[in-house]
């Protein structure tokens, strides 16, 4: 199962939010480069960068964060926030995204996302499914759609899709503990889906328990930066 460390970027910097909420966000260091040489350093092959402002603003804003991450580290980076055109995904790729992860342009442009997928090919572009009461979310969680996650997972499935990243928005940074619940349903109801859950991990068992319900991955994000979870305890996750 892979392991993936979270960094959400404001402003050029590190932070997190608590349930999606811009005015419940703080600080994690001046610098997201230290950050992911850091998880570099701890044997983490993987990232996943999400562009703040770019979800709010609907384009790329933070760019050079991903061009610096990628030209100082090997980690392979998906990258969200933002991408919303074809220059978007061209800005990200050409910056060091190994993948990109789109959500909102899903949703609200599913012809250019079917047509990046056809263009760039399953490995390089996820699905992002940003969840509240079992809805998709969408334009950074402002907005609550009435699509259900498992039918719209299973539509771009059939479109192609390969991995989806699954974020609870109602468990996201409240270290309360993830949606064991919803990714159990989704691994049941979607046998094809390479799922990585995201939301609310703050415990080893967490993680132990979603390896073995088979999931794809999981990202891992205020736990880390809180010191629920230690980067020396996620070694054997990285064998």
């Amino acid at each position: 199962m892979d392991i993936i460390p979270a960094i959400d970027i404001i402003d050029g910097k590190c932070v997190r939010l608590t349930q999606g909420d811009f005015n419940q966000q703080k600080q994690y260091g001046e610098s997201p480069l230290e950050m992911a040489q850091m998880f570099e350093n701890a044997g983490i092959k993987r990232l996943h960068l999400v562009d703040l402002d770019g979800a709010r603003q609907k384009k790329i804003v933070n760019y050079h964060v991903l061009e610096s991450i990628a030209k100082h580290t090997k980690l392979k980076i998906d990258f969200g926030g933002g991408v919303q055109s074809d220059n978007d995904i061209k800005l990200a790729f050409d910056c060091g995204a190994a993948q990109i992860t789109g959500g909102s342009v899903a949703i609200q442009k599913p012809l250019l996302f079917e047509k990046w997928l056809q263009r760039y090919g399953s490995e390089k572009i996820i699905l992002g499914a940003d969840v509240r009461n079992e809805k998709i979310t969408v334009s950074g969680w402002q907005e609550t759609t009435e699509f259900p996650v498992i039918s719209f997972i299973q539509s771009y499935l059939q479109r192609g899709v390969k991995y989806v990243i699954c974020t609870d928005v109602s468990k996201d940074g409240m270290l309360g503990g993830t949606a064991l619940g919803l990714y159990k349903q989704l691994r049941t109801s979607l046998l094809h889906a390479r799922i990585i859950a995201s939301g609310g991990v703050s415990s080893i068992q967490e993680i132990t328990d979603m390896k073995n319900m088979g999931l794809q991955g999981v990202i891992i994000g205020k736990a880390l930066y809180e010191g629920k979870i230690e980067l020396a305890e996620l070694k054997p996750f990285l064998v």
